[in-house]
Formats: structure tokens, sequence, C-alpha cells
């Protein structure tokens, strides 16, 4: 008997947790003030209760809390059992690193510290994989075994290849994600976004609370400072081109970063709350400070 054994990436969920876990502590983020961060503007309103001392200050409702003469915090249906969707790109363009971490590899640790806290807090998670289409959707559930089941799938390398649609996915989420869904967390390089995804972001960002987290390599900002030539090769089409680094890298970091700029002000422009990490630095720090300011702001967050 042949025994076929699956290809993982090299991902270490179990030491991403641990570090996120640390760091959410030492910034007091608990499960009140991660629910304040989810809370959508389409969240139905269910009345108030006695505020508590790890309640976040924007829970509080000052004009009912001076009626009754004591502190009152609003509450909503679903603060009892929210439901988040992770819209995760497995594209082939995820499948690049040149740091010790795919952008899929380190998309994966993120995702598991996020899973993580939310299924802690008793809360449950979807995900939609997509590449040219939607690869696996799984409807939001709670519990271990759907952590293991989810973790198993993001961490298995055939999981990854072809081209990257979001407008696909979106569609997709459009049309099959209910909404009592609670938010959206779309993950993804982003890179290629163009205008033609801007509707249907924005019927997204109306109809569920909706954040971005932005993986990029640091190949996808900045050519490296080579002598000499070198191939590329576009993996969709199969075209090779012979490039100086040299010679190339002015005009490829300009149009590197305007693609940045245009993904960040598409986000911010529809109140997408975006986060840029880089496969290079360690992600924990800069997603508990944007958690915290996104749980804190009423305006967008861009991190």
């Amino acid at each position: 008997m042949i025994k076929i054994v699956e290809r993982k990436l090299n991902s270490d969920i179990a030491g991403s947790i641990a570090l996120f876990q640390s760091v959410m502590k030492s910034f007091e983020l608990r499960t009140k003030m991660y629910r304040t961060m989810l809370k959508g503007r389409g969240l139905e309103f269910d009345g108030y209760r006695d505020y508590a001392p790890d309640d976040d200050a924007n829970v509080i409702d000052w004009k009912a809390s001076m009626r009754v003469n004591k502190i009152l915090a609003k509450q909503y249906i679903e603060e009892r059992n929210l439901k988040i969707v992770f819209i995760i790109d497995v594209g082939e363009g995820m499948v690049f690193g040149s740091s010790d971490k795919l952008k899929c590899e380190y998309a994966v640790e993120v995702v598991a510290a996020l899973t993580n806290l939310i299924l802690l807090s008793r809360d449950k998670v979807g995900y939609i994989l997509f590449e040219n289409n939607v690869k696996e959707f799984v409807m939001p559930q709670t519990g271990r075994k759907s952590f293991v089941q989810f973790m198993n799938i993001l961490t298995n390398a055939s999981t990854y290849g072809g081209r990257s649609r979001l407008d696909n996915a979106l569609d997709f989420a459009l049309k099959y994600v209910d909404k009592s869904v609670a938010s959206i967390v779309l993950v993804s390089d982003f890179i290629g976004l163009g205008e033609e995804v801007k509707n249907k972001l924005s019927l997204i960002a109306n109809r569920f609370e909706t954040m971005a987290l932005v993986i990029r390599d640091p190949l996808d900002k900045s050519l490296p400072d080579v002598h000499g030539e070198l191939v590329i090769e576009n993996p969709a089409t199969g075209e090779r081109m012979l490039i100086n680094p040299g010679l190339a890298k002015g005009r490829y970091e300009r149009i590197a970063l305007e693609q940045e700029l245009f993904v960040k002000k598409t986000f911010f422009d529809l109140g997408i709350d975006v986060l840029a990490l880089t496969t290079d630095k360690p992600f924990v720090s800069n997603l508990a400070t944007f958690m915290k300011q996104r749980a804190k702001s009423k305006k967008g967050v861009l991190v």
C-alpha cells in the first residue's frame, strides 16, 4: 500500500497563539473589548445592562445612565453569540516568500491567533477560501474540533493554487453568508485590487462589520540590490521576462507604492479598517494594537 503524505506549511500555530495571548494580556484586551471591536453597524440593539468594570467605555449610554442615576451599557443580541467569517485568499500569489515565511504561512498564523481568541470567547468562526473560485465554505461553528479542521485545511499545501479572484469570493459571500454574521475578516495580499471590485466591497461593508488584513512580502514592495540580470515568470500565464533589478528597481517600487496606497485608500473610503503586515516582521504586537484602536475608535482604523 502506498501512503500519501500531505505536505504541510511551515506555520507555528501553537507558538503564534501563545504569543498573541501574552500580548493581549499586556494590552488588557479582554473579552468585553474584543466584542466591542466586532460590533457592527447592523447589529440589533437589545437593551441595557449594568456596566461592568472590565467593559470598554464606548458601550456606555450616558443619557440613559443619567436618567436612572447609574451607569448602563448597551447590549446587542449578537453579543451573546457572535458569528465571524474569514474570507481568505489561497491563490498562488500567496505561495510566495523571500523571508522565513511564505505569505500563506504567515497568514495562517495570524488567522489562527484571531480564531483562537474568537472561540475562547464562545463565538463562532466560519470561512471562505478562494482562488479563482471559492474552494471551501464552512458556516460559523464553535469548538476545538472545528478549529483543528480549519487549521488542517489552511496548513495543507494542496489547498493553495490558482489565480486569485476576490470579486468572485465577494459575490459568493453576498449570496450565501447569512446576515446574522456580525463580522467579515478579509485576508489577502490584495495585489491587483482594482476599481472593479469597489462596488462589491462596498456592499460587503454595508452588510457586515468588515476589516482587512493585508499580508505582504518585502519583495512585494521593493526589489533587492542585485547586480546582473534575472528571469522572472508570471505564474498565471507562464510568460517570462528578463530584467535588470538595478534598472527596474525605481519604477517597480514606485508602482508598488502606488498600488499599496490605492488598496489602503479604497478600504478606508469604504469604512473598512485595515492592518498591513509584512512577513519579515512579527505580527502579534501590531495586531493587538490594531484591535485596541478599533475597539476605541468610531472612525476608520488604518495601521
